[in-house]
C-alpha cells in the first residue's frame, strides 16, 4: 500500500512538472523529471537536527572555486556541520562528503541572478522538494549568491531594480523563522569588464544589503560581504571598487586561487559563527 501511494504521488508530481513547463538548462524536461523524482526519493538524506548545522549553498562558478580552493567544506565538516552545495542544474547537488548527489533542485532557467533568486523565493513551499524553494528549505541554513556580471550596474534605476529583487526575497524569508538565510554580496568585476560608475553602484548595493535599512527586524537574514573582501577599497586607486589586483588574473573576473585560499576560511567561519549564534537565539524566540 505504501509503495502504491508513493507511485501515485510521483506520477502526480510528474504531471505537475510537465504542466508547469519546467525545464533545466541544456537538458530539458526529461532531466527535470528525473532530478525531481530523485530529489523526492532522497529527501531523507538531508538531516535537520534543529541546531542549524545542515547548510546548503546555491552558487555557480565563483562559489565552486571558493569551496574547492578555499577548503570551505572541510572546515565546516571539522566543525560538525553538514555542507551541501548546489551548482548549475546539470552539476546539481554535492553531498556533505563531497560526492555528487546525482540530481538538482531544478533552479528555474538555472538563473541565480537577483531576479532569478527572487523568482525562486516566490515559489510555493511544500514539505517535499517538488520545486527549487522547497528543495532549499529541506536545509536549515540557506546561502545564496549571484554571479559577478550582475555587478555591472549601468544606472541608478537598475540598482533600484536589483534592490527590489532582494526586498522580495527578504519578504519571503520572514515566513521561515526556523531557517537561517545568508545572502552573499555580488563579487566585483575585473577593471577590464566594468567602469568606475558601475563599480561604485556595485559597492553601494553591497553596503545597502548590510545596512539596517535592509536587515533590521529580520533576525533570520544575514549578509556575507564577499564584495568587500574582494574589491579594492582605496578611493585613490584606479581600480577602486573593482577586483583587487592580487586577486585577479588577466581580464578574468573570477577571483584567483589566492583569493579563494584567503577568503574560503573567512566564509566558512562566518557560516559557523552565524549559524551557532542564530541557533542560540532561536531557542528562546522561535516556536516549535
Amino acid at each position: 500500500m505504501k509503495h502504491s501511494l508513493t507511485l501515485i504521488l510521483l506520477l502526480l508530481l510528474i504531471l505537475l512538472l510537465v504542466g508547469s513547463g519546467l525545464a533545466l538548462r541544456g537538458k530539458g524536461v526529461r532531466m527535470a523529471l528525473i532530478h525531481r523524482v530523485q530529489a523526492i526519493l532522497h529527501h531523507k538524506d538531508v538531516v535537520r537536527r534543529g541546531d542549524f548545522t545542515d547548510v546548503i549553498f546555491l552558487h555557480h562558478s565563483v562559489g565552486r572555486n571558493l569551496i574547492n580552493q578555499g577548503g570551505v567544506r572541510e572546515r565546516l565538516t571539522e566543525a560538525g556541520f553538514r555542507f551541501w552545495d548546489h551548482d548549475y542544474n546539470w552539476e546539481g547537488l554535492t553531498r556533505p562528503d563531497g560526492t555528487p548527489a546525482g540530481y538538482s533542485y531544478g533552479i528555474p532557467g538555472d538563473n541565480t541572478d537577483p531576479d532569478g533568486l527572487a523568482r525562486i523565493f516566490s515559489q510555493p513551499a511544500f514539505p517535499w522538494p517538488v520545486n527549487a524553494l522547497s528543495g532549499l528549505l529541506q536545509h536549515e541554513v540557506i546561502i545564496v549568491k549571484s554571479c559577478f556580471p550582475n555587478s555591472n550596474i549601468q544606472s541608478d534605476e537598475q540598482l533600484q531594480e536589483i534592490q527590489g529583487h532582494y526586498l522580495k526575497m527578504r519578504e519571503r524569508t520572514d515566513r521561515f523563522p526556523d531557517r537561517l538565510f545568508i545572502i552573499v554580496t555580488l563579487p566585483p568585476l575585473n577593471p577590464a569588464e566594468t567602469t568606475p560608475e558601475a563599480a561604485a553602484r556595485a559597492r553601494a548595493l553591497s553596503r545597502w544589503l548590510q545596512s539596517d535599512e535592509f536587515l533590521a527586524g529580520h533576525p533570520n537574514l544575514v549578509v556575507f560581504d564577499l564584495f568587500g573582501l574582494l574589491a579594492e577599497d582605496d578611493p585613490a586607486a584606479p581600480d577602486f571598487n573593482m577586483l583587487r589586483a592580487e586577486y585577479r588574473e588577466g581580464t578574468d573576473s573570477h577571483p584567483n586561487r589566492f583569493a579563494n585560499e584567503v577568503i574560503g576560511p573567512v566564509f566558512a567561519d562566518f557560516i559557523i559563527e552565524t549559524a551557532r549564534a542564530y541557533a542560540q537565539w532561536a531557542k528562546g524566540n522561535v516556536g516549535p
